[in-house]
């Protein structure tokens, strides 16, 4: 479908938004359109109040620095109060149960709580008895608001996505897990270049076979060639690597070599924080077809467009 061709309604009929497979193609568009009505409001400093007496929480459990930011900004620039909760492991071993969490602040007028890092068998449990809207922004199973802000990154960037081929290498973490599923919803062909140790998941990989052509392969090379993006992630990035492991990433490294067999003037994404020298090398990330800084603003714009549709 030819996202350029359909036309929004702005709304969206789901509460949550957790794993980024529970949504159409038509509704990953809404959030796409309403993303772009949101830059538009703010390149042109218009006023969007939408959560206007709104507090949202934010229940993280591991550290973030774009996406609290993108966050805490967000929700203020829309008129919300955003407050944070603490979460720890410990309290959760400890009894802690999660319906009373999110039926206690829910009562304290709380809009919708977003998390971070929290396990995915206890997002559906927050989501089975919520009230408010539950907002994944990241786990181990994927980080839909990412993949969010990347396509509507490249639509930006190319006036379109159907058609487009996307090549993510490297290691196949919970973003790439989410921007291959959106990506292929939306069209766009897929290469996926991992070691077989750090594939992404056949689950994932099964259900987003189901909308269209995806490309597996240990070959960078192979996956790189007539990409029109190219995309990598962190390595290292809360997870760290034995030797042993970095080695074995060492020839999907991003650098200038890999992407020549790239189609001409491809672009490069990284959703940060990126190790320069590691998975891609500096003249790469900073050079002119990077784009990573503009993942980095859409990341506010998107999140915005999410919390508008989903807030009531």
């Amino acid at each position: 479908m030819d996202i350029n061709r359909y036309t929004p309604s702005y709304g969206i009929g789901k509460k949550h938004i957790i794993k980024i497979s529970d949504y159409s193609t038509e509704e990953i568009f809404e959030f796409l359109y309403a993303t772009k009505v949101m830059k538009g409001k703010f390149i042109a400093h218009e006023d969007t109040q939408i959560l206007n007496g709104v507090t949202v929480a934010l229940l993280f459990g591991d550290t973030s620095l774009r996406t609290r930011s993108a966050l805490e900004i967000g929700i203020r620039q829309l008129g919300g109060v955003c407050v944070n909760l603490p979460y720890s492991e410990k309290d959760m071993c400890a009894g802690e149960n999660i319906g009373d969490i999110v039926n206690v602040i829910s009562r304290y007028g709380v809009g919708a709580l977003v998390t971070r890092g929290i396990k995915q068998t206890e997002l559906d449990d927050f989501c089975a008895v919520s009230e408010i809207p539950v907002i994944n922004s990241s786990n181990d199973y994927g980080m839909p608001l990412q993949s969010l802000c990347d396509l509507f990154t490249v639509w930006d960037k190319r006036g379109k996505l159907e058609g487009l081929k996307l090549a993510y290498i490297g290691k196949g973490t919970s973003n790439a897990a989410s921007l291959v599923t959106s990506a292929v919803k939306c069209g766009m062909e897929v290469s996926v270049a991992t070691p077989a140790q750090f594939g992404i998941r056949k689950t994932v990989l099964d259900i987003a076979r189901q909308y269209g052509n995806i490309t597996v392969t240990e070959n960078p090379s192979e996956a790189v060639k007539d990409a029109d993006v190219v995309y990598t992630d962190s390595y290292t990035y809360h997870s760290p690597l034995s030797e042993k492991e970095r080695n074995l990433l060492v020839p999907y490294q991003i650098n200038r070599s890999l992407m020549s067999l790239a189609a001409r003037n491809a672009l490069f994404m990284h959703s940060l924080p990126a190790n320069r020298g590691t998975e891609v090398t500096a003249d790469v990330i900073d050079g002119k077809n990077s784009i990573v800084l503009e993942q980095g603003e859409n990341k506010l714009h998107s999140i915005k467009a999410v919390l508008a549709l989903l807030v009531k």
